[in-house]
């Protein structure tokens, strides 16, 4: 298993440690962290001297700690690449009052002021200390005998601590950057408005892109297809005015067969982009069509009291047809069942075939999009594929 952090690279593999980049990431990190500190702890000290003559400068100070872990969130990455998520929203420029009263009031910003006071009291000394002691101390006792001759003790000494060196300042690295990760990570709720909101757009996006489809599918139904079901009317007008067994009117045959044929792609098309069935008549009606054209045996259980939300029908239909369609391209299904129940609050539907199973969701199947799409209806989606089947899949989606 590949290292994430300097930490588990010094654990994991001490040996080799060594020969990795993270002793020289754990170093740029604490000396990255001595240099803030010191800037820092003179710029807050300034500010609040200031403040305590003019009090203006004190809410500067009071959110200082928003600035300083914005500043450890970059600097983690150096021994721990994993981000950690910032619970504050950058200020739009006409509310910035509102922005910092709004801060003032998050538990967040108090646990960030929290810990810019111990990093600058504590831990940005510790990193003085770590390194003084693993880096200054032996050089130091290496260049005792320059002065005194006899101490060649020292020199042994420094020697001997100097390899020493890389594994204590890694070692502490990773547990300070543990302690900073602990820290600054959002608690739960502080997230809360940010994920809902993204929740909201989602949805926003599917139901806009339902939108689309049912007005693709119903230009084509009233449009094209309609006219030309026309043009074939009037060929077959023509072919009646045209000599029996002529060149004309085996020409307009002809044409006759091709319209039908465009007039019947046009009728599929329809269907896949959004069945007309599924608006008119619900769910059930639309998968007892989709299951009828489908090429394999399919036995359809859905039993449904009442027409459900269209974001709902929609997301169910589709994974039915997704699901359908894989098993009867990749499977080696014989048949299918596809069952749909309607308990308080709940729209259980599930997708059995007896084929070989393997469905992996990371294999282009489509089943990624699926999980995006019943994702964004608040829904879940599982999916059992052992290798030799059976397949199952099923798809929970709040419904009111």
């Amino acid at each position: 298993m590949r290292p994430r952090t300097a930490w588990q690279a010094l654990t994991h593999a001490p040996l080799s440690f060594l020969r990795t980049g993270w002793p020289w990431r754990a170093l740029g990190y604490l000396l990255s962290g001595v240099v803030f500190g010191a800037v820092a702890a003179v710029v807050l000290l300034a500010l609040a001297a200031a403040g305590l003559v003019t009090l203006l400068p004190l809410p500067a100070v009071a959110l200082s700690g928003i600035w300083v872990a914005r500043v450890e969130r970059l600097r983690l990455r150096l021994v721990d690449p994993d981000p950690v998520p910032d619970p504050h929203r950058a200020p739009d420029a006409p509310g910035l009052r509102a922005w910092l009263g709004t801060r003032l009031r998050e538990p967040a910003t108090w646990r960030e002021l929290g810990f810019t006071a111990v990093s600058l009291t504590a831990l940005w000394w510790m990193d003085v200390l770590v390194l003084g002691f693993a880096l200054v101390v032996p050089v130091l006792l290496m260049l005792s005998p320059v002065d005194d001759p006899g101490a060649w003790p020292a020199l042994v000494a420094g020697v001997a601590l100097l390899p020493a060196a890389p594994y204590t300042i890694s070692a502490w690295a990773g547990a300070r950057a543990m302690l900073a990760r602990q820290i600054l990570m959002p608690r739960d709720g502080e997230l809360g408005r940010e994920l809902t909101e993204v929740r909201a757009s989602r949805a926003r996006l599917v139901d806009a892109f339902d939108a689309e489809r049912r007005r693709i599918e119903r230009d084509l139904h009233d449009g094209a297809q309609q006219r030309l079901v026309s043009v074939g009317v009037m060929l077959g007008m023509a072919q009646l005015d045209a000599e029996p067994g002529s060149a004309v009117g085996r020409r307009l045959a002809a044409a006759r067969e091709e319209i039908g044929v465009a007039v019947a792609e046009l009728r599929e098309l329809g269907r896949g982009v959004h069945p007309a069935a599924l608006t008119d008549h619900g769910l059930a009606a639309a998968v007892e069509n989709l299951t009828a054209r489908s090429v394999l045996p399919v036995t359809v259980d859905v039993r449904l009291p009442r027409r459900l939300p269209a974001a709902v029908e929609s997301a169910a239909y589709f994974v039915i047809a997704e699901a359908l369609a894989n098993a009867a391209k990749h499977s080696g299904a014989e048949r299918a069942e596809v069952t749909a129940r309607l308990t308080p609050g709940l729209l259980t539907v599930a997708v059995r075939d007896d084929g070989t199973g393997g469905a992996d969701p990371g294999g282009g199947s489509g089943l990624v999009g699926l999980a995006d799409r019943v994702a964004a209806a608040g829904g879940r989606l599982r999916i059992s594929s052992p290798a030799g089947g059976p397949t199952l899949l099923q798809v929970e989606i709040p419904c009111r």
